[in-house]
Parts: C-alpha cells; sequence; structure tokens
C-alpha cells in the first residue's frame, strides 16, 4: 500500500451532486493553526533548522516577537486548496511575497482565486492569486500560482 493510497483511505468523502465548473473570480479558502509539532515536523522533511523557528531568543534577535513558523509551510495550503477542489492537479508554478511573520497558534486562512484560464492539450491552465490572511485580514503571503487542471468541473467533497 502507498503513502497516497493509506492516506486516501483514511478518509470517506460524499460528493455533492450538482456540478459546479470553475470560473474567473472563483475563490476558494482553507484555515489552519500551524504548531510547533507541525514546525519540527516540516523541519524534519526539509532540514530547515533555523532556529528563528524554533529558539525565541534567536527570533527577538531577528525582529520577530517569537519563533515564526516556516514560509513555505504556510504556502503549502495553496497546492492542498487546489487539490482539493481538482483532484488530479499539476501545480507548475508559485511566486511568493512574505509580508508578516506567522507564529505558532494563529489561525491563518489561505485562498486562492481564478484570475485566467486556457484551454491546455485537452487540460485546463489556471493562473490563481494565492494569498494568506490571519487575524483581522492580515495580509501575510501574496503571490501566484499556476496548475494544469484534469477539468474545471469542481469536486466539492463533505469529509465524514
Amino acid at each position: 500500500m502507498t503513502l497516497s493510497s493509506s492516506l486516501v483511505k483514511s478518509f470517506k468523502f460524499c460528493s455533492i451532486s450538482n456540478p459546479k465548473f470553475l470560473k474567473l473570480g472563483d475563490t476558494f479558502k482553507q484555515s489552519r493553526v500551524f504548531s510547533f509539532a507541525d514546525l519540527v515536523d516540516y523541519s524534519k522533511v526539509t532540514l530547515d533548522l533555523n532556529p528563528v523557528h524554533f529558539d525565541a531568543d534567536c527570533a527577538r534577535t531577528a525582529g520577530f516577537q517569537d519563533p515564526v513558523v516556516h514560509g513555505m509551510l504556510i504556502a503549502s495550503l495553496f497546492p492542498r486548496i487546489i487539490a482539493s477542489h481538482f483532484p488530479g492537479a499539476v501545480y507548475l508554478s508559485q511566486n511568493l511575497q512574505f509580508k508578516q511573520p506567522v507564529y505558532i497558534g494563529e489561525e491563518i486562512c489561505g485562498e486562492v482565486e481564478a484570475i485566467s484560464m486556457r484551454d491546455f492539450k485537452k487540460k485546463h491552465l489556471v493562473k490563481f492569486s494565492t494569498r494568506c490572511f490571519k487575524q483581522d485580514n492580515i495580509l501575510v503571503l501574496d503571490g501566484e500560482a499556476m496548475a494544469i487542471l484534469p477539468t474545471l468541473q469542481l469536486e466539492q467533497h463533505v469529509v465524514i
């Protein structure tokens, strides 16, 4: 059993029957709170052991209030959002601008908005505006992503 098949088997989904298709301006959002354990797990995979993520004194010396969540961990919300609505999507590119620090325990809302689309080899090339916000609608991350979608039909699943 592969990792992906074991992850898929751990969730049950039911589809919503009224199909909807992606159009320009459609926006999708998901929220997440990052924990210290998330930072530890991320650093194990990436080997990013920068002490600004773990050591309060080092973080303060760098100008932060506390240790900060890895920026790329925050950006991982974007492919998650896209793939949850378009299974089989292939992420092509992402540009990012980090605007504000994110601290452990803050709720972050990731948002992707379809800003251009064109047919591409029987699939669809879609450019998304990508943003993350924290409390009081403070922009913490801004950018754009490109993805190839196998279909423009939205997969609207409810986790049971």
